[in-house]
């Protein structure tokens, strides 16, 4: 498949170790797989920030996690009434999961008056977003995907959760991972990229995170959770989506 260019949480195991994370330090820059895209203050032309932007939380997670990049998101020009986050059942079936993003992503286009939505998800958010878009047909309705330190292949960590369906879905070799990882990891006109690093400590191997297809970002050292406080990623994340 012809790479795209660059236009187009397993999240948090415990969540109040998320919400402690949200106000950490921002890490390094990311150094990509390509050329890393500018923060946008540094962006050359103005941002276009019309897209409703759908965030989907990790594993435990909820719409707080997203407090700080609907910050920034805010910063670069966003209305808070194009801002959603969509919360589903962590530990039932990333199915079910899927086809309620598919629901949500219905009403927030309904709502704006937008033909298509930006995703920006973390971790285990990755497979509910990947299933919607590559199984459910939602890179129709999506113009950019942001995959943050996502499970895309799998991960072994979720070993300690395998008592729940949604883990067995995330673990290497899973039935659900090979659906998704099938053919084309990148479908539709649906712009992906991913921000991955070899410090997540969650996503094991941390390179699952990557797919074909997508402008992969290789993040010079960021733990699972520090993402969702790491202003310069999100920057870019925004950046990406605005272009």
């Amino acid at each position: 498949m012809r790479r795209r260019s660059p236009r187009r949480l397993l999240g948090v195991l415990v969540a109040a170790t998320a919400a402690l994370t949200l106000f950490s330090p921002a890490s390094a820059a990311a150094e990509a797989d390509t050329a890393a895209p500018a923060a946008p203050a540094a962006a050359a032309q103005p941002l276009s920030t019309s897209s409703p932007v759908v965030f989907v939380h990790g594993y435990t997670g909820n719409a707080s996690n997203w407090v700080t990049a609907m910050s920034v998101f805010r910063l670069n020009g966003w209305s808070s009434s194009h801002l959603f986050a969509y919360e589903y059942d962590s530990y039932g079936n990333n199915v079910t999961n899927a086809q309620g993003l598919a629901s949500y992503v219905n009403t927030v286009k309904s709502r704006t008056g937008a033909s298509k939505v930006a995703i920006v998800n973390h971790s285990m958010g990755g497979l509910v977003s990947q299933y919607y878009l590559k199984v459910l047909g939602g890179h129709r309705s999506v113009s950019h995907l942001a995959s943050i330190a996502d499970a895309n292949h799998g991960t072994t960590y979720a070993g300690a959760c395998l008592i729940y369906t949604t883990c067995q879905q995330t673990y290497p070799g899973s039935s659900f991972i090979g659906q998704l990882t099938s053919g084309d990891e990148t479908p539709g006109d649906t712009e992906y990229a991913t921000w991955y690093s070899a410090c997540d400590g969650v996503i094991i191997p941390y390179t699952s995170t990557k797919l074909s297809g997508a402008t992969n970002h290789n993040v010079l050292c960021q733990t699972h959770i520090g993402y969702l406080a790491d202003t310069v990623v999100l920057g870019q994340i925004a950046d990406f989506i605005a272009s």
